[in-house]
């Protein structure tokens, strides 16, 4: 389907009047770019893993929305400009100039992707998007572990802190033939992870049902079989039935990359499901939430044997007592 672009160009203080205003003239979505740096709150709420290089702010902002291909162009274009006018006489506008264009609909599931490249995690890992090779990565050495991923919808390019505070863990304490429980797998990462540095099998668990297509998809881009890494749908805090049948003192390695809210109840389920002396490794925990978490691992009877920290994101692994 054809639309039409409009192109507004304007300053970052007048954004929210603008977007108000056009939506009383009947645009009900908008798009704005500017230079503004997020904040560290929407950072935390966001929690997404692929985020563009910052720039600086010059206090410009572009607006665009779309309309209809079929509408007179030209009608609504000159109520916007009515708008602008108006509007210079409470704040600075700047430029103002409206361009308009033809488009057609865009590809907002992969536009993401033009931020994912492939990069380092560790001395032995790399992590590369499927749809780039790794001959084109300068820093690649013979030895590195590569593993390709194509996170789709769900979490898990392994650039989010706390996704490499999982890693580093995982590569630290990882012995050949452990069993993995992963809980909130979404991309699977962090099973497919193990499973490089020489777990047998890993079991991962989501909530979100569309999360798994693409966790088979990158078991299977990484030549890993259904053997190795299972994946299922479920809330292991809800389910008795689930938490029945995953087994109880069976995993060497639990991980968790999810919020503090779910790590907190979570750590009670977990201690059933390891073996003795097995680890429990959590991320997804900003520093204001840490002792929270702290003290719900403890309580459940856990020992914290190492906390690392990325930005203002937490790692904590703890043995099972």
């Amino acid at each position: 389907m054809k639309w039409t672009q409009y192109t507004l160009y304007t300053t970052t203080q007048a954004t929210d009047l603008i977007s108000y205003e056009l939506g009383e003239l009947g645009v009900e979505g908008i798009e704005i770019e500017d230079n503004v740096p997020l904040t560290e709150d929407e950072k935390r709420q966001m929690f997404v893993d692929i985020l563009p290089d910052p720039v600086s702010n010059d206090n410009t902002a572009v607006i665009k929305f779309y309309r209809d291909f079929e509408e007179d162009s030209a009608a609504f274009t000159a109520k916007v400009r009515n708008v602008i006018n108006e509007l210079r006489n409470f704040t600075d506008i700047g430029s103002g100039k409206i361009e308009v264009s033809e488009t057609a609909d865009r590809d907002w599931i992969n536009n993401w992707k033009e931020f994912f490249h492939t990069f380092r995690v560790s001395d032995k890992m790399i992590i590369k998007p499927k749809w780039e090779s790794i001959d084109n990565f300068s820093d690649y050495k013979k030895d590195d572990i590569v593993i390709s991923i194509d996170p789709g919808t769900a979490f898990g390019t392994g650039s989010h802190d706390t996704t490499k505070l999982c890693i580093l863990a995982i590569e630290k304490y990882i012995r050949k033939g452990m069993e993995i429980l992963d809980v909130g797998c979404g991309s699977g990462i962090l099973s497919i992870a193990g499973i490089k540095y020489g777990a047998k099998h890993a079991l991962g668990i989501d909530i979100d049902k569309y999360a798994l297509p693409c966790t088979f998809d990158n078991r299977n881009i990484n030549n890993i079989s259904e053997k190795q890494f299972e994946a299922i749908c479920g809330n292991l805090l809800t389910d008795e039935n689930l938490q029945n049948s995953i087994g109880d003192n069976y995993y060497d390695i639990a991980v968790a990359n999810i919020l503090a809210d779910v790590i907190i109840p979570l750590s009670a389920e977990i201690p059933r499901h390891i073996k003795p002396g097995g680890l429990f490794i959590s991320s997804g925990i900003i520093n204001t939430a840490a002792e929270n978490v702290r003290h719900a691992i403890i309580s459940a009877g856990f020992e914290i044997i190492e906390t690392t920290t990325l930005g203002e994101w937490y790692c904590f692994t703890a043995q099972k007592n």
